[in-house]
């Protein structure tokens, strides 16, 4: 394909570039060979930009000239993932349904379905067009599913949930498993709480591998459109997730949490129940958060608090040995300063 043609898909500048040259592929900027195509969007790799061997480099508007060909654009990552579709051809799956799929006959399914070794759909469940379900994907009864479904491997969707168009699930991915709901009996044991809710996820959601989306107790656990929810991720009961909201890498929410629109919960962020954050908000991984987070706000740490004051504490608790040093030597020159720093 030749670099005119990318540049323009990609709605990007060609800059110390032949427009007649022929790409042939994609590659990591360390690994490209003559003939591919690769970017740099994290400073860090700036230096590994100038001695690449590939043919040509996606980069930024102010990004430095090198002698290397260029592709500047105003979003360099954006335009590598739209560059990646070019060359990559993803299994396309005919229509048909393998022998060994079990399908309801009350439950309804649309056109175009691909139904891989094992697939069981229950009675009333309703599968829009063009859906690709892989082996052993369970739908139960009940869930109704809009077009463009594709389920790999292992996925579930349990009974009366709702998923919305282009909704993508990775595999061993559940929607709609049971919240985690007990109350003490009187002999001190368990008593499970029936979760008679459901779980509803508004278009173009993808949820991947292995993560779980709780059902409710009452009422509904939401996901919003686009929003995206990463490997090992557990959705507790009645929450709500926001439109276009991240859920990276084994986050953890409890119960009730709302969660607004464009927040992004970094890897292994825990979030206590009944807790909101706003519209924006950002964590860092690890945090742990107990309380509400405004719109907006930078969070880090446990309990987390504002990512900059985490960082000065941070800062600050590399610095102890030395203080406990000083408060030492004050102490022995004026008496106990009242605590107990440690030899």
């Amino acid at each position: 394909m030749k670099l005119s043609d990318i540049a323009t898909v990609l709605n990007a500048r060609l800059d110390n570039a032949s427009p007649e040259t022929e790409i042939t592929g994609v590659a990591g900027i360390e690994n490209a060979a003559p003939g591919q195509l690769t970017f740099v969007s994290n400073p860090k790799y700036n230096a590994a930009a100038r001695i690449t061997k590939a043919s040509a480099v996606i980069v930024s508007e102010n990004f430095p000239a090198i002698n290397t060909a260029m592709l500047r654009s105003g979003n360099p990552y954006l335009a590598w993932a739209k560059a990646i579709e070019l060359f990559y051809r993803p299994p396309a799956y005919a229509p048909g349904i393998h022998p060994t799929a079990v399908v309801h006959p009350k439950a309804k399914l649309g056109k175009k379905a691909h139904l891989g070794p094992y697939v069981v759909i229950d009675e009333d469940a309703i599968i829009g067009d063009n859906a690709v379900l892989l082996a052993h994907v369970v739908i139960y009864r009940g869930a109704t599913i809009g077009n463009n479904f594709f389920a790999h491997a292992h996925s579930v969707v349990r009974e009366f949930c709702h998923l919305g168009e282009n909704v993508l699930l990775q595999n061993g991915a559940i929607v709609g498993s049971d919240g985690f709901g007990f109350a003490k009996n009187d002999e001190g044991g368990w008593h499970k709480i029936v979760q008679s809710g459901n779980v509803s996820l508004e278009g173009e959601v993808e949820v991947q591998a292995n993560a779980c989306i709780d059902r409710a107790s009452i009422g509904e656990t939401r996901i919003g459109r686009g929003a995206k929810i990463d490997n090992m991720v557990h959705v507790g009961h009645s929450c709500t997730i926001g439109h276009d909201t991240l859920l990276c890498a084994q986050v953890g929410l409890a119960g009730t949490t709302d969660v607004g629109n464009n927040v992004i919960l970094a890897g292994q962020v825990g979030v206590s129940g009944h807790v909101k954050i706003g519209d924006g908000a950002i964590a860092i991984a690890q945090s742990g958060i107990p309380q509400d987070v405004p719109a907006g706000a930078m969070v880090s740490g446990a309990p987390a608090i504002d990512h900059k004051l985490w960082l000065k504490c941070c800062a600050a608790y590399a610095k102890l040995p030395e203080i406990a040093k000083a408060v030492r030597k004050l102490s022995e020159r004026t008496g106990p300063v009242g605590v107990d720093l440690g030899k």
